[in-house]
């Protein structure tokens, strides 16, 4: 069994209902973002599990130079404020780099670090000393059983509020597969373990200049891991992901949200004995 971490009015580990990470990949429209915030919220309460704000202000590591990375750090924290202020919601961004905690510690309830940053000791360590929960995302490419380095950078610091996310792995070129062994092995540090599954769909720089995606298989992939006992699930959720200006392919139409929260629930209900 994990521990149990608390963020904002949310708690997330143990033997507790599944938790909801969730949003746009990246802040586009303010009023957008705010939207799309408060239909999340309505669907979490009347389904009763916990909801967890996801949208990034800067996505650095966009395939293409020309590719939207969001509207920066100072417009994105406001708005993100916004969410947190507003809908009571908590928040979670990524950080890049050592320069940006300081600010993004002053709103978001969760540091996330990238996947292609999990083994950057000096950015781990920086993030531990926030005292925020540090959500790290496990590289493509590494084992599951390699996280419990990244852990015990974050633990050095003697911050144990921490998050593993499981975003996939690299299957050749322009792929991505999820083994489902990774979510019992990661566990095994402790940590609540999270299931980045519309991530997982990606196909990274499948469309040349930016990332395909098969979210299609979002849904299958997700009542799997729920099914193996995971803590919480990620999904990048968007009104119109068609016109979506990052990882359109791989995100959910918001419309679809709550029909596949509802038969994913009922496993979580089995598998937890809630």
């Amino acid at each position: 069994m994990t521990r149990e971490v608390r963020i904002g009015n949310v708690t997330i580990g143990g033997k507790r209902p599944l938790v909801l990470i969730a949003g746009p990949c990246v802040i586009e429209e303010e009023s957008l973002t705010l939207r799309m915030a408060a239909t999340l919220k309505q669907i979490c309460l009347e389904l009763g599990i916990g909801l967890i704000f996801k949208a990034s202000y800067d996505k650095a590591n966009r395939t293409s130079v020309t590719a939207f990375r969001g509207p920066g750090m100072a417009d994105g924290l406001r708005i993100l404020a916004r969410v947190k202020s507003e809908l009571g919601l908590p928040v979670v961004s990524d950080v890049h780099d050592i320069s940006q905690l300081a600010d993004a510690a002053a709103v978001l309830d969760i540091i996330q670090i990238p996947a292609f940053l999990s083994r950057q000791t000096d950015l781990l360590l920086a993030a531990a000393a926030t005292g925020k929960v540090v959500n790290i995302k496990k590289g493509q490419f590494l084992a599951p059983w390699d996280m419990k380095n990244a852990v015990g950078k974050i633990e050095a610091s003697g911050n144990h509020n921490i998050l593993l996310t499981e975003r996939g792995a690299s299957f050749g070129y322009n792929n991505l597969v999820v083994d489902m062994r990774s979510f019992p092995i990661m566990r095994e540090t402790g940590c609540p373990v999270i299931f980045d599954a519309t991530h997982s769909v990606q196909l990274p720089g499948g469309a040349g200049t930016s990332s395909g995606g098969q979210r299609q298989f979002v849904g299958d992939l997700s009542r799997a891991a729920v099914a193996a006992g995971i803590d919480g699930l990620f999904w990048e959720v968007h009104e119109n992901p068609e016109v979506a200006l990052c990882d359109g392919p791989n995100s959910l139409y918001l419309k679809d949200v709550r029909g596949m929260l509802e038969k994913i629930l009922a496993i979580d209900r089995i598998v937890k004995g809630y």
